[in-house]
């Protein structure tokens, strides 16, 4: 009886440290397009006023969650019963983030009315605007966490089910907990900065510490800004190149970094256009 209970601990104790390999390999595959979602996720999560910054923040990491829950499941299911249609997921996902891209990149160059950064002013737990860049933020985050699950389970194809289902899940959530977790930090930093000032009372290493942390913030949100939306167009074009046969064996002399961009620019482009002329049909046909 000792016997077989000290055999269900051995195997359980091999199979923690293979998790713990294939989830180490998973998380170095999958650590370039967590830059990429904690560069968008950042920029998304700010712009609302200092009480708003962490409900919000909460908001879009419950719906991050609930997307892993609903896409972890279904991509192990794709990949065993219909592997074709992750593929096919991970393109149309890839339009939607060259849409998003080049739409803020348009934004910017010709629609914009304000310079700066606009924050969300109502401190309004129904504000519209709070809630429609919730949703936005968890539709992008839908996106990028379809390409984190699927990137994560092709590095563990070749592992039994149980290891696959327990390496993505780990890699799943540890994503959605390392980058809100960092954004909150990001958020948070000029409270922080106004804190130390006060408790220095104005004076020495902490003050100026503080005084570094408040100024830093808005330059560190207009750069996430901007490379968020470069994050965007880069992880579409790769998404593109990368599963797509004919894309991916094209002009071998150029670069991937410049293929890649070039690929997601254009895509946008045409989405861009496809959707703005979708709005002006409908409209004329309202009329």
């Amino acid at each position: 009886m000792a016997s077989g209970f000290f055999a269900i601990l051995d195997d359980i104790g091999a199979l923690m440290d293979d998790v713990a390999v294939t989830t180490k390999v998973a998380s170095s595959k999958t650590a370039g397009i967590l830059g990429d979602d904690l560069a968008v996720n950042a920029e998304k999560a700010t712009g609302f006023l200092s009480s708003r910054e962490l409900p919000v923040l909460w908001a879009i990491t419950k719906g991050s969650l609930l997307n892993k829950l609903i896409i972890i499941p279904i991509a192990l299911l794709l990949n065993i019963f219909f592997p074709i249609a992750i593929k096919a997921s991970l393109i149309l996902g890839g339009v939607y983030l060259a849409y998003e891209g080049v739409e803020k990149v348009i934004e910017y160059l010709f629609h914009r009315t304000k310079p700066g950064h606009e924050v969300i002013k109502e401190d309004s737990k129904d504000d519209g605007a709070e809630k429609a860049k919730i949703k936005s933020a968890i539709t992008t985050d839908f996106i990028l966490s379809v390409e984190i699950v699927i990137i994560a389970l092709g590095s563990v194809l070749d592992q039994t089910l149980l290891i696959q289902i327990v390496t993505v899940t780990l890699v799943g959530f540890l994503a959605t907990v390392g980058v809100y977790g960092i954004v909150a930090l990001i958020v948070r930093m000029d409270d922080t900065g106004y804190k130390l000032i006060k408790l220095a009372n104005n004076k020495g290493f902490l003050a100026k510490l503080g005084l570094l942390l408040v100024k830093s913030l808005p330059i560190i949100i207009k750069a996430l800004a901007v490379i968020g939306t470069l994050a965007l167009i880069l992880v579409s074009g790769g998404i593109f190149i990368h599963n797509i046969e004919y894309l991916h064996h094209s002009v071998p002399a150029v670069p991937s970094i410049i293929k890649e961009f070039a690929m997601g620019l254009i895509v946008g482009l045409i989405a861009v256009a496809v959707m703005t002329g979708g709005k002006k049909m409908l409209t004329l046909l309202k009329k």
